[in-house]
């Protein structure tokens, strides 16, 4: 896969220890790199992290010390880092917008200067989110040359990450002088909404239905009308192993940056979400409530994702039904007897993906 780039490279991996780092640490495992993880620890009780118990080190770090993140860095000398430390709640900048600024946005050019100072260091990818946009709220998707911007401290913070990494690009990482003056690729990847088992966060649709299913109790629901792209968190770590893929390849034009998100009819609102999940665990329960602080929250996000398909040749594997069949089954495995299924839906998920022959995969 990803035509043995990973085999054997150096990968150091800001926020390992979250939801999408855990998964994608587990699929560079399975492609051979030498990993190395940096956090503040593990971020709930249970944690994706702990329950795989994967072989690696990791150092207990914040991504707002620049000199520890430095010489963390310095120590492992990577060839690519992957940048996916945040505080990644809307509801939660809201109560601590300065530590979702400093996080966000000095945490993101904390690495990026850090990498400037280690000549290892080939490729750089720093993982945002879609909400950095600036939400007009359009049916249409957003593109990679929209305007960034966000109305919560979150979104916002998530659109300063990207101006600060489009910034470090060409004022340290020109491509003019790629290969001249440096030898550092840099890029940003925006993915929507990941769902898939182990996500335990608090504040989120899904582990929130399926933490309050595990307790036997209804799940309370805010926004029912909210609609969000739904995917499978395979499918964006894909997108960014496809995009390091290319750039560990020194291919220049692949820097920039790149939306992952599904095709239009993964685009669910919650009440379509949980009736979709409602069919693979019946148990699952829910209650309206609404929140009488009323923050801002978007109702409608979509990603244009032409760019990615087109140049990068990557497109989801799992339509949207199949991936709510795949989160249900990962929660109720894990509530009903213990089983842990992200190694094999992992293998399932690389399966679907060569008989579709994506061009990651064969």
């Amino acid at each position: 896969m990803f035509g043995n780039a990973y085999k054997g490279k150096r990968v150091f991996v800001t926020g390992n220890t979250g939801f999408k780092g855990s998964w994608l640490v587990l699929w560079l495992l399975n492609l051979e790199a030498d990993v190395f993880g940096y956090s503040l620890g593990v971020p709930t009780d249970p944690t994706h992290h702990e329950i795989l118990n994967l072989d690696y080190e990791t150092i207990l770090g914040d991504v707002r010390d620049l000199e520890k993140l430095w010489k963390a860095i310095e120590s492992f000398h990577p060839d690519i880092v992957f940048h996916l430390a945040a505080q990644s709640l809307v509801r939660k900048s809201y109560q601590s917008p300065v530590v979702t600024f400093e996080t966000n946005v000095i945490g993101t050019v904390n690495v990026l200067e850090a990498c400037r100072r280690i000549e290892s260091v080939r490729v750089i990818v720093n993982v945002t989110s879609d909400k950095c946009y600036e939400n007009r709220e359009w049916i249409w998707g957003y593109r990679e040359n929209d305007p960034v911007g966000g109305y919560d401290p979150y979104s916002a913070s998530k659109g300063c990450a990207e101006i600060v990494t489009a910034s470090y690009r060409e004022s340290f990482f020109p491509l003019n002088e790629y290969q001249k003056t440096h030898r550092t690729l840099v890029a940003s990847a925006r993915a929507g909404n990941a769902i898939g088992g182990g996500d335990w966060g608090d504040d989120r649709l899904i582990p929130d239905i399926m933490r309050s299913t595990g307790q036997n109790r209804k799940a309370e629901i805010r926004n029912p009308c909210a609609t969000r792209p739904w995917q499978h968190v395979l499918e964006p770590l894909s997108g960014y192993l496809r995009l390091g893929e290319k750039l560990l390849e020194e291919e220049r034009e692949f820097s920039g940056a790149w939306n992952f998100g599904p095709i239009d009819e993964g685009h669910r609102n919650v009440l379509s979400v949980i009736g979709e999940l409602q069919k693979h665990w019946s148990n699952i329960d829910y209650e309206i409530k609404t929140d009488e602080r009323n923050l801002h929250e978007a109702n409608l996000l979509k990603l244009d994702c032409s760019k990615a398909c087109e140049k990068l040749k990557w497109k989801p594997v799992w339509d949207s039904s199949f991936t709510f069949e795949k989160t249900a089954q990962w929660y109720r495995a894990y509530y009903e007897s213990g089983h842990v299924l992200s190694e094999e839906q992992m293998t399932e998920y690389i399966s679907d993906a060569k008989h579709r022959q994506m061009s990651w995969a064969v």
